[in-house]
């Protein structure tokens, strides 16, 4: 073959190999740039306008910084979406994220008989063993269970007064389950009684500190009503409740309605609870009450399945038959139903015969008017002595014949009827019984309508006018730390605390005031209040320090030597360091000799009122003042 055939071959796979590559450059080309424009424009629709694309061959990198894990995630999912998955290089980096926010510390702390679990997360910076040193004690010998968790991260400094209020109520509630939080604290417990209940409730309430809110829970079971008791009355056109009680929610809203339904105006409430005679409660408790409505006045008693139905005096004889006919009728067949029909009154009748006795505020029985005999008399002036106290019972009841048969248990009913009283009277008659006084048991008027319904007996009149009162409740009626810090203040606005110059002991008049603070610090349980003492700035100041400690520490013993509870309280001596008045004046250094009752931090309201509070039923905040509450419960002193 010539030289020149051999030339013109090669030439021509010369010129096709470099067509080829250029070609093939081409398209590459074109791939790379379809691929990193659709990649882009998707990502920017997604929002992500912080990645970078490129593309080499078939492969497609994606750089740039992420603000977070999450956000790289989805970029490498949506450009898996526009290409195979298997281009995609990942070359993109994750911010550094300072302003993490830090993990939610929560500690779940659960007891019960067996011991004490706690299950959370804690703040690395937090006394783990003084913790569990502290549950330890509570837990009383049972075991404790550590299963908590620890992270470096900072915490606010209502983590720690979450931590030490779960601990003090911890004390108390021998099962429970408390969740903890900053600035919260949930509270899930029972109790073995609706009056422990309050009493939980009360207690837990009043040792809210600052800054922190906390729901309660508290289940207790439902009372046992012995005998299941409701008694309704109108009288002078009102109508109202001694007593209710139910079996179920639904009796109840059905007994309520008919009491509405009959003129009941205002708040009125019955206590669920068992011992309920028939299921038919609530319909049965219904029909009685329509039927006083219909009668236009008197009452109905019902003491298990004993009903007494007793219209108001001068109700026409027609009316009482039909209606006691009806309501005869229309109850189930497990209710008995007594009903009586008061005869007009008639002049000239003779003296009705009665008993009364009477309960003194201050604790004093007097027991006059008239007894069947003289064992009678010694057994009446026996039980009032054992009812009340012995010291406080003067008889003058006397010796009378011709009294009903039933008249001792009248007589001893009613005393006993009278204990659930602060004060109050008994008036017993022989057709009536009439109890009046007031109480701090919100309970006091069922538990009398259902003493006197089970002793007295089917178609026994008896008048129960008794009325609550919140500060005669051992409970309800304890004042606030605040109102307890605000009565001190009264009384040291008019009578100063002084010293012996230069000594911590109370002048002449010290003893006197320090009894009315006791009197008032004894009513308010356990609150945390710091006693400080101040000097005027005469003197060298440690001298002043030392002396207002002493004079601080000397109210405090003065306290605990009249039986207040004194464990919660500080003394703390300030010397001349925080003056309320100038020094330069007798009047101004009298001010600044002064000893100052004060909520400490713990237990001070927080300025802001939106900042604490305490959820639970009713949901109650504390809130309130602390400048206000720094001034309060000044008085002066004598260096």
């Amino acid at each position: 073959m010539r030289l020149s055939m051999i030339f013109a071959i090669a030439g021509t796979f010369l010129m096709a190999a470099i067509l080829c590559l250029v070609t093939a450059g081409f398209a590459v080309t074109v791939i790379e740039d379809n691929a990193r424009t659709t990649v882009l424009s998707e990502l920017d629709k997604e929002g992500m306008t912080w990645t970078e694309v490129d593309a080499d061959g078939l492969q497609v990198f994606l750089a740039g910084a992420a603000p977070s894990e999450a956000k790289r995630f989805k970029a490498l999912s949506v450009a898996g979406r526009i290409v195979d998955a298997a281009r995609v290089i990942d070359q993109m980096q994750v911010e550094d994220s300072e302003d993490i926010a830090p993990p939610r510390f929560s500690v779940e702390i659960l007891r019960n008989d067996s011991g004490i679990s706690l299950i959370g997360l804690i703040p690395a910076s937090m006394d783990r063993e003084a913790l569990l040193e502290q549950m330890t004690r509570a837990a009383s010998g049972g075991d404790v269970i550590d299963l908590l968790e620890s992270a470096d991260y900072p915490v606010s400094d209502s983590w720690d007064v979450a931590i030490d209020y779960a601990v003090r109520a911890l004390q108390q509630l021998p099962r429970t389950k408390i969740s903890v939080e900053a600035g919260r604290v949930a509270i899930i417990t029972m109790a073995d009684s609706p009056e422990e209940k309050r009493k939980l409730e009360a207690t837990l309430k009043r040792r809210v500190p600052a800054n922190l809110r906390i729901s309660v829970d508290v289940s207790a079971p439902r009372p046992v009503i012995t005998p299941f008791t409701l008694r309704f009355l109108i009288e002078d056109g009102v109508a109202r409740f001694d007593a209710c009680s139910a079996d179920t929610p639904e009796a109840k809203r059905m007994i309520l309605a008919a009491a509405r339904e009959a003129g009941l105006e205002g708040a009125a409430d019955c206590t669920i609870g068992l011992g309920v005679p028939t299921p038919a409660w609530g319909k049965a408790a219904a029909l009685a009450i329509g039927a006083v409505a219909e009668l236009g006045g008197g009452s109905v008693t019902f003491a298990d399945a004993d009903i007494s139905l007793i219209a108001a005096q001068g109700t026409p004889e027609g009316r009482f038959d039909d209606v006691v006919g009806g309501l005869e009728s229309d109850l189930p067949d497990v209710f008995a139903l007594h009903s009586v029909l008061p005869p007009p009154d008639v002049e000239g009748a003779p003296a009705i015969p009665e008993f009364v006795a009477t309960l003194s505020p201050d604790g004093v029985v007097q027991l006059r008017g008239r007894v069947g005999s003289q064992r009678l008399r010694e057994a009446v002036d026996s039980f009032a002595k054992a009812r009340f106290r012995s010291g406080s019972v003067f008889t003058k009841a006397r010796v009378a014949e011709g009294l009903p048969q039933d008249w001792p248990v009248r007589v001893l009913t009613g005393l006993e009827a009278l204990g659930f009283l602060a004060n109050g009277t008994v008036v017993v008659t022989p057709s009536n019984l009439k109890i009046s006084g007031l109480t701090g048991r919100q309970d006091a008027s069922a538990q009398i309508a259902g003493l006197l319904a089970a002793k007295l007996g089917e178609g026994a009149q008896f008048d129960i006018d008794v009325t609550y009162k919140i500060e005669l409740d051992p409970i309800a009626g304890i004042p606030t730390p605040e109102e307890c810090v605000a009565q001190i203040k009264e009384i040291q606005e008019t009578r100063k605390i002084n010293f012996e110059p230069g000594s911590p002991n109370f002048d002449a008049n010290g003893a006197s005031i320090m009894n009315d603070i006791a009197d008032i610090l004894g009513k308010c349980g356990e609150i945390q209040i710091e006693i400080g003492g101040h000097t005027d700035s005469q003197g060298r100041e440690i001298m002043n320090e030392e002396l207002s400690q002493e004079r601080a520490n000397a109210v405090l013993d003065a306290l605990r030597s009249r039986r207040v509870l004194t464990s919660s309280y500080t003394a703390k001596g300030y010397g001349e360091a925080q003056p309320i008045a100038g020094n330069d004046t007798e009047e101004g250094r009298e001010a600044n000799r002064r000893i100052e009752f004060k909520l400490t931090p713990e237990a001070e309201p927080a300025p802001d009122p939106n900042a604490s509070g305490l959820e639970s039923s009713d949901q109650e905040g504390q809130e309130g003042d602390a400048e206000d509450q720094d001034a309060e419960g000044a008085a002066g002193e004598q260096d």
